[in-house]
């Protein structure tokens, strides 16, 4: 771990960091917010500070919101693929019906031709009694046959008809999936644009404010009050976690974005999935199922690698790196980077 000992660590995880995304959109609307109702200055330290809250939970919101978008689709890719196979079957089993038809149209056809006339009087009538009760024999085997064959026709139709539900009520659920996909992805458009417009709405002297208060959070998140980490001397707690954080702290610095899981941008999840490939492990995606995904330890016996879970919906989730800090992608519009783990309220630690 050597290698990773002195990073730099950047502010908290208050949301308005992504003050770098209205830069452009501030101008517009600075004029007049400065002004309170009744035409007095508004208090500016209150008002940052009340843009501020809103920003951070509409940024939370929208994670909340993203990572609902990621079990939608991952819901999606399952129900297609049930869906697809359930198809096959159907497809399979009618050609399967229509040859055990065909078996049953032929026995049939073979029982009219011979089977018009009692079978003594056609003995006495035959000129081959011997070949005709070779015959008659082979006769009896193919009505047998045919009795058997109804049997599967039946038992392969209700069969037929059984798969024909189950894809039926599959299409529908995956519908409603893809509905619940969209209906997320536009809440976490939704949030985002009302976090821009807030931060678009302050004025210069606001933004320089909240600028300062980011450095301020940054000096108190790292280690002794300096700019700089120590990430400790525990090491993982497998050679295979030693790999998914490398992995991970490699990306830092890469986009936030949401739904994505590399390898240039992520979302917090998709982070965590990402860098445990590259360690040659498959995780669930969402931050909820990430929970699941190994054996719960307490926060204090954290080693570099565990994902550690924060918040009671389980809607984030980070890598803990070690010395009290993980390595995650915060939120929408910020980066991959480290943050003391204090800094959002643990759910959980799992250890892959």
């Amino acid at each position: 771990m050597s290698a990773h000992r002195r990073p730099q660590l950047p502010g908290g995880h208050t949301l308005a960091r992504a003050l770098v995304l209205t830069a452009a959109a501030t101008t517009a609307v600075g004029a007049t917010v400065g002004t309170a109702a009744h035409g007095a200055p508004a208090d500016p330290g209150r008002r940052t500070a009340d843009v501020r809250a809103k920003v951070d939970r509409l940024y939370e919101e929208a994670e909340q919101a993203s990572e609902r978008a990621n079990a939608a689709g991952e819901d999606q890719k399952r129900l297609q693929t049930e869906a697809g196979q359930l198809q096959d079957q159907i497809a399979t089993g009618q050609e399967e019906l229509n040859g055990l038809y065909t078996d049953l149209a032929t026995v049939a056809a073979a029982q009219y031709r011979d089977g018009g006339l009692d079978p003594s009087v056609r003995l006495m009538l035959e000129s081959d009694p011997a070949g005709y009760l070779t015959r008659a024999r082979a006769l009896d085997q193919a009505a047998s046959r045919q009795s058997d064959t109804l049997h599967q026709v039946l038992d392969r139709q209700r069969r037929l008809d059984q798969r024909r539900a189950e894809a039926t009520a599959k299409l529908a659920e995956l519908e409603e999936v893809r509905r619940s996909l969209a209906d997320h992805k536009d809440e976490v458009r939704r949030r985002l644009g009302d976090a821009q417009r807030l931060l678009g709405g302050l004025t210069t002297d606001e933004r320089a404010r909240l600028a300062a208060d980011d450095a301020a959070d940054a000096a108190r998140s790292a280690a002794h009050g300096t700019d700089r980490i120590d990430l400790g001397d525990r090491p993982p707690s497998s050679e295979r976690a030693a790999a998914a954080l490398a992995a991970a702290i490699s990306r830092i610095g890469s986009p936030y974005v949401y739904g994505s899981t590399g390898p240039s941008t992520f979302d917090c999840s998709g982070l965590m999935y990402w860098s445990w490939r590259q360690a040659g492990v498959t995780l669930p995606r969402t931050s909820q199922a990430q929970a699941h995904a190994g054996r719960r330890v307490s926060l204090s016996e954290a080693r570099p690698g565990d994902l550690v879970i924060f918040y009671k919906d389980m809607h984030h989730v980070g890598m803990y790196a070690g010395g009290g800090v993980v390595v995650h992608a915060p939120y929408p519009g910020a980066r991959v980077r480290y943050e003391s783990v204090a800094a959002m309220p643990v759910s959980g630690v799992v250890r892959v």
